[in-house]
Parts: structure tokens; C-alpha cells; sequence
């Protein structure tokens, strides 16, 4: 793991700059210590702001319109759901030659999901899938529709149908492209007809948190939104398998159409990362290559 010297900085982001934003902006916190988070995101730069807080910088134009959506949002989600999640506290303005919105929000205790730390997975798998389905019957109806703020999470897979496709060309003879084709063009055809749900748009290992071997939080609401909720079931495929994966599906209790738009999603997602690191990075390429396995194997099962 990189040390915090050496993290600091990337994006042109370092706690220097956080820590002269956050003394311009809320002199309430000036006097507390900036410090870097030990396992950080790609789309933000996440520092700690004393020991009960954390401010979070978009390292990107295409991830600031995530900060007015969270600030206006999660305070509307949070009573809702059965485990916390990073409601901002405050929301800083561009300054310093930072030029994008940015956020403060309280420190959730917790680590980063991993197999090590949870100590029953179906278990965990359940608890995720209550997270979900709480998700799910939050009223929609004036919520963020699904578009480029969500990364079209929530809307057609149709708007990364030639990214697929490309991705299928470049590694054809490395994966089954046919049973590949079968399943994205299975989920095309699986259109969205119900109304729309929330969605958290990036259910991954890395936004879960863990505390005591369970379920802590959910971080990381950048891609939410409402719409349709096929992607949030990614991690069927990327975190759990066998009788967790059962207890996922069964929890979670979504119908066939949307578990065949869930496995486009992560093939999608899992193809396009393959298709970028098959030469370059054998960890990743290996753990994609298998996801993509496990995906066709399901469709053959159930498709």
C-alpha cells in the first residue's frame, strides 16, 4: 500500500490544498489536521479532517455534478436505510485554483469489504440485499432520473453497446465471444418496463464497509439515482459465488428480465476492464476473466 506522502498529490490534489479550502470556507475546522485516507477512490481524493470527519474532492469535471446530488440526497435516503451512510455536512465552493465543487461528511467507521474481514458471506450477501431492496422503496418520484450524472447507471445498457462490442472484438479467442454476444444481447432485449427505483449505481466491494465481520456502511452514492435497478446487482458475479450468491438473489428478489440486464452489466463492465488490462495487469485481467466465466456460466443456467 502506497504511504501517504506518496499518495498525496495525485489528480493535483494534496492536503495543502484541502487544508487551505477548508480554512477559507469553514473556519469552524481550521484548526483541525488534514491527512490522507489509506485506501482512496479513482473518481475522488478523500482526506480525514480530524478524527470524525473526511472531505471529498472530485478529480474531475464529469464527477462534480455527484456532489450537489449527494448534498441534496442522502440526507432524504439516510432514515430510510439499515445502515449509514456519508451524509455531507457541508459543501464547499471552488477556490484556491481548485475548480469543482467538493464536500465534508463524517467519518464512517469501517474497512473496505474483503473476504478476510467478513466472517459469514452469505450472511453479508443478506444484508446487502436489505440495503437494496430498503433502497428500492424509498419514494422515487422527484429523484434524479438515470443519465450522464449516474454514468447511465439506472438507464439502457443500450448506451454502451459499442463499448461492449469493441471489447468483444479485441479479445476474441481469449473469451467465449459467442456465449458472451448471447448474454449482452439477451440483456438488450430484457427491457426496463416498471417504474422507477432508487439505485445506488456502484454496489461494489469497495463501497461497502465492514466492522465486526458484517455489514457497517455504504459509501459512495456518486452514480445514484432512480431508474432501473439491474445494476446494483453487479456483485452477484464480483464478491459472492455459490450459496452466498443464492442468498444475494434470493434476498434481493428481483425477476429474471432484470437479473439478465444484471449480467450486462457486468459483463460489460468486466469485458471493458479485460479488454484494457489483458497485457498489462495479469491480477486484474485474471480476476475480470473470471467474473466473465462466472456470468456465462449463470446465463447458461438461467438464460
Amino acid at each position: 500500500m502506497l504511504d501517504g506522502v506518496r499518495r498525496d498529490g495525485r489528480a493535483g490534489i494534496d492536503a495543502s490544498l484541502v487544508k487551505r479550502l477548508v480554512g477559507a470556507q469553514f473556519p469552524q475546522w481550521r484548526h483541525l489536521p488534514v491527512t490522507p485516507v489509506e485506501v482512496d477512490g479513482w473518481d475522488n481524493r478523500t482526506y480525514h479532517l480530524g478524527d470524525d470527519m473526511s472531505v471529498r474532492l472530485p478529480t474531475h469535471e464529469s464527477y462534480e455534478p455527484a456532489v450537489d446530488k449527494e448534498h441534496r440526497w442522502l440526507s432524504v435516503l439516510a432514515p430510510e436505510l439499515p445502515v449509514p451512510i456519508p451524509v455531507p455536512l457541508a459543501k464547499g465552493v471552488p477556490d484556491e485554483g481548485y475548480p469543482f465543487e467538493w464536500s465534508i461528511r463524517p467519518w464512517l467507521d469501517g474497512e473496505t469489504a474483503s473476504y478476510e474481514r467478513i466472517d459469514d458471506l452469505s450472511a453479508f450477501a443478506v444484508s446487502v440485499a436489505e440495503f437494496i431492496r430498503a433502497l428500492q422503496r424509498i419514494d422515487a418520484s422527484s429523484g434524479p432520473q438515470a443519465g450522464a450524472h449516474s454514468f447511465y447507471r439506472g438507464a439502457s445498457l443500450v448506451h454502451y453497446d459499442d463499448e461492449t462490442r469493441r471489447s468483444l472484438d479485441v479479445l476474441d479467442g481469449m473469451v467465449d465471444t459467442d456465449r458472451a454476444s448471447a448474454v449482452w444481447e439477451t440483456a438488450l432485449d430484457a427491457t426496463w418496463h416498471g417504474d422507477p427505483v432508487w439505485f445506488h449505481g456502484d454496489i461494489a466491494h469497495g463501497n461497502l464497509l465492514v466492522k465486526d465481520g458484517a455489514l457497517a456502511a455504504v459509501i459512495d452514492f456518486g452514480t445514484a439515482g432512480v431508474g432501473d435497478p439491474a445494476c446494483d446487482l453487479v456483485i452477484a458475479w464480483t464478491l459472492f459465488y455459490g450459496a452466498s450468491r443464492q442468498a444475494f438473489r434470493y434476498a434481493v428478489d428481483q425477476d429474471e428480465a432484470t437479473w439478465a440486464r444484471a449480467r450486462g452489466w457486468a459483463l460489460w463492465k468486466a469485458l471493458l476492464t479485460l479488454a484494457e488490462n489483458v497485457s498489462t495487469d495479469n491480477e486484474l485481467a485474471s480476476r475480470n476473466h473470471r467474473v466473465i466465466d462466472e456470468i456465462l456460466a449463470d446465463h447458461d443456467r438461467t438464460g
